[in-house]
Parts: structure tokens; C-alpha cells; sequence
């Protein structure tokens, strides 16, 4: 059965319309063959309990991107990334708290002059990376705008992408996602093994021979100490000479004489001395 002209015109109609919006917007997005990843700087803790540092986009995203768009982190865990679709306003936009309810969530917006093409060696910008997770205050921070970069909340895996969007927040082009992203996982305290004797041989070395010198010290000490208060509770030997005021004397040993020759010797006469001249005829 033929249609008529009359029927042909609003079915023309919708098939043209059909044809300028094909594709849709979310398979029209521009794909940029760039991969975030953890940043190659030696650096300590570029991965920790809550956090992770990516290498910044720079240079990737210039011939893409006009001054007034927005380039966005999408963070998501690793086996929900797969289901997330690009927001196309910016009511759409998911904040963190969507990370715990839909297992994705956007941070980090920043301008294409926030990720310049000079090396940043010798000059004053620091190490270029970006810090996932690494604003642990924002969430209770009323000032602070929704999409805050608060601590993550597990080990993951993660995975995450750029997506460049324009002011009235519609997406022009997006990055691949990263590789699986694991935090690391601290133990529990319960967990932590303090049983001497699992201690490795030159710990156990090393705690004897301190031990010996502390108690070498102690006994050191203790001989010193001695030496130096003794004279304090044992007094020295009285000399000789005995010294009261300025006044010197020195010790007499009495001769033993007598009593009968006491009895007949004149005054003045001494032991050992001639006897004194008589004066009787």
C-alpha cells in the first residue's frame, strides 16, 4: 500500500532532523589518544592510603581546548567506569559524594593556561602533578565549591580521565582511561607482629651490646660517686703539728723518772746533765 504525498512530508521531515543530530553527542566526543598515569618523578608517596599523584596533561589538550573550557578529572572505581556517561551541563556534573552512590565523581576543573607546555625544570612552578585526594578539609568547609578533592575513601582499584567541557558545561573531547590505580593498604594495629623473638639476629646483636655499655656506665658511675664522697664520711688522720688559730705546738715526750731520784735531785736538774757543783765544803 503507497503513501501519499501528504503522509511522505512529515516522515521526510523527521528523518532529516534525525540525520543532523547523528550522531549523538556522546559518541561524537572527541577521542585524544592520551593515557593519565601515575607521575614518573622520584618522588616519596605518589601513591598512599588516600591519595594519588598523576602526571599533568600538558601539552595534550591545546589544540582541543579554547581558553574559556574547563578541563575535568573523572574519577571512578575501576569496574564502574565503564557505565559512566559524560555529563551535558553542568548540573550534571557529579560531585563526590556520588563516588560512594554511583561509584564515579568529577574534581579538579582547571583552565588550559593551568597546565603550560615549558619544562618546568629551573623555574619556580614545582614538580607538575595532580594530587588526587589530597584536600581532606573541603567537604566541611561551607566555602568551598562542591566538586572539593577530599581524601578517597578505600584502596580502589581506580581508574580516571580528562574531559574537556565548554562554559555551558557540554563535553568537546576526552582522554582514554587509566590503568587500574591501587592505594596502598596500611595494616591494623591488632595486625602488627611486637614478639621479641621474631626480631632478626642483628637487632638482637645490637640491643645486647647497648645494654653492656649502659650497664659499663652505671658501674663507672657508681666507682666515681664512691671515690668522691668518701672523704666527706672518712675524715684524714690528725698530722703532727696541730694548728689551733695562728698558734703552732709541737707534742713533748715525758721522760719516766723515779719517784726516789725525783725526791733527791736538785731544782733545775735534768737527766742526762752533769750534776750540779755542791756548794757544802
Amino acid at each position: 500500500m503507497g503513501l501519499s504525498q501528504r503522509q511522505l512530508g512529515p516522515l521526510l521531515s523527521l528523518l532529516l532532523m534525525g540525520a543532523l543530530v547523528w550522531p549523538p553527542p556522546c559518541m561524537s566526543l572527541e577521542l585524544i589518544p592520551y593515557t593519565p598515569q601515575i607521575t614518573a618523578w622520584d618522588l616519596e608517596g605518589k601513591v598512599t592510603a588516600t591519595t594519588f599523584s598523576l602526571e599533568q596533561p600538558r601539552c595534550v589538550l591545546d589544540g582541543h581546548a579554547a581558553v574559556a573550557n574547563t578541563i575535568w578529572l573523572v574519577v571512578a572505581f575501576s569496574n564502574a567506569s565503564r557505565d559512566f556517561r559524560n555529563p551535558q551541563t553542568l548540573a550534571e556534573i557529579p560531585a563526590f559524594p556520588r563516588l560512594l552512590t554511583d561509584g564515579h565523581y568529577m574534581t579538579l576543573p582547571l583552565s588550559l593556561d593551568q597546565l603550560p607546555c615549558e619544562d618546568p625544570v629551573g623555574g619556580g612552578r614545582g614538580i607538575p602533578l595532580l594530587r588526587v585526594g589530597n584536600d581532606p578539609g573541603c567537604l566541611a568547609d561551607l566555602r568551598e565549591p562542591p566538586f572539593c578533592n577530599t581524601p578517597l575513601p578505600s584502596p580502589g582499584p581506580y581508574r580516571v580521565k580528562f574531559l574537556l567541557m565548554d562554559a555551558s558545561g557540554s563535553p568537546q573531547a576526552e582522554t582514554r582511561w587509566s590503568d587500574p590505580i591501587t592505594l596502598h593498604q596500611g595494616k591494623a594495629p591488632g595486625s602488627i607482629d611486637t614478639w621479641p623473638g621474631r626480631r632478626s639476629g642483628d637487632m638482637i646483636v645490637i640491643a645486647s651490646i647497648l645494654s653492656s655499655l649502659a650497664g659499663l656506665l652505671l658501674l663507672a658511675f657508681l666507682a666515681a660517686s664512691t671515690v668522691r664522697f668518701s672523704s666527706l664520711w672518712w675524715p684524714e688522720e690528725v698530722p703532727e703539728q696541730l694548728r689551733i688559730g695562728s698558734f703552732k705546738g709541737k707534742r713533748y715526750m715525758t721522760h719516766h723518772i723515779p719517784p726516789t731520784e725525783a725526791a733527791t735531785l736538785p731544782v733545775g736538774y735534768e737527766p742526762g746533765l752533769d750534776p750540779l757543783p755542791s756548794l757544802s765544803p
